[in-house]
């Protein structure tokens, strides 16, 4: 069996509507229902919206956890409630794969926890592999995508997305049941 992966030279949002492409053209060929996106402003969402615009998908969009609120790291709540009219599923809360209690201590006395271990070795596919591993976990988590059919999450580097992939969902307590099936694309 032969697929197609979209690789770019460079990590970063300049390939956000080439990775949409690539994502909208494999969801219609596998009939994928799910669409998970990573967006912290919500630039990246209403692309994904407009994007799959006519193919009746369930989007939910993850946002970063209001623990960044200080950074300037939020989504406004006038575009929150935008994405939500027009469809899209908005979540926040703690990242499946980091910024909790066990990283307080972490922080603070040392050490490192096996979650960081697999984002930092899911990084070495791209940021955006990480971050889409860990939005499709806290979709799950949420209750919103179902477990038991694949999905496609598309996430970025910094803003934007360069990385989109099919995968087999799972619970974040049950993480040795996710399976990353595809790779639609990619920074090298």
């Amino acid at each position: 069996m032969d697929k197609k992966i979209r690789y770019f030279l460079r990590p970063g949002p300049q390939n956000t509507e080439a990775t949409l492409e690539a994502a909208r053209e494999r969801a219609e060929e596998l009939g994928i229902k799910d669409i998970v996106v990573a967006s912290t402003y919500g630039d990246t969402a209403f692309k994904v919206l407009e994007a799959f615009k006519g193919m009746y998908v369930n989007i939910v969009v993850v946002t970063i956890s209001a623990a960044f609120r200080e950074e300037g790291w939020m989504m406004n709540p006038e575009v929150r409630r935008k994405l939500e009219e027009m469809g899209a599923k908005v979540l926040t809360c703690t990242h499946a794969l980091g910024d909790d209690v066990e990283d307080s201590f972490s922080g603070k006395y040392g050490g490192i926890s096996l979650k960081r271990v697999v984002a930092n070795t899911l990084r070495r596919f791209s940021q955006g592999m990480k971050v889409a591993v860990e939005v499709t976990l806290m979709a799950a988590d949420a209750g919103l995508i179902n477990v038991d059919r694949d999905v496609i999450a598309i996430a970025g580097t910094d803003r934007g997305a360069d990385t989109a992939i099919v995968v087999r969902p799972s619970y974040t307590r049950k993480f040795l049941d996710f399976k990353i099936k595809e790779i639609i694309a990619k920074p090298l």
